[in-house]
């Protein structure tokens, strides 16, 4: 649970750069993280099914190595043009 409230933190602390509503959230996860994807995927969905993250998707992208990190976020800013 503390590697999602950590991704929560990077978000939160993105969020505050570039204003919106949280749609969906990307983290890459090594087969050599030391992290078992499946209770991390579970962890990461209850703190993101929280305020302020209401209703954001989770996806975890398996990857070769060590890669515990941050993808991407996607965040809808209400700009017509995107």
């Amino acid at each position: 649970m503390s590697l999602a409230m950590e991704v929560a933190r990077l978000v939160e602390e993105q969020m505050t750069r570039h204003p919106g509503r949280l749609l969906r959230v990307g983290v890459l996860v090594g087969d050599d993280a030391g992290v078992e994807p499946d209770n991390f995927q579970f962890c990461l969905e209850a703190v993101f099914q929280t305020p302020p993250f209401t209703g954001a998707q989770t996806e975890l992208t398996r990857v070769p190595g060590d890669v515990l990190r941050l993808d991407y976020l996607e965040v809808d800013d209400g700009r017509p043009d995107d």
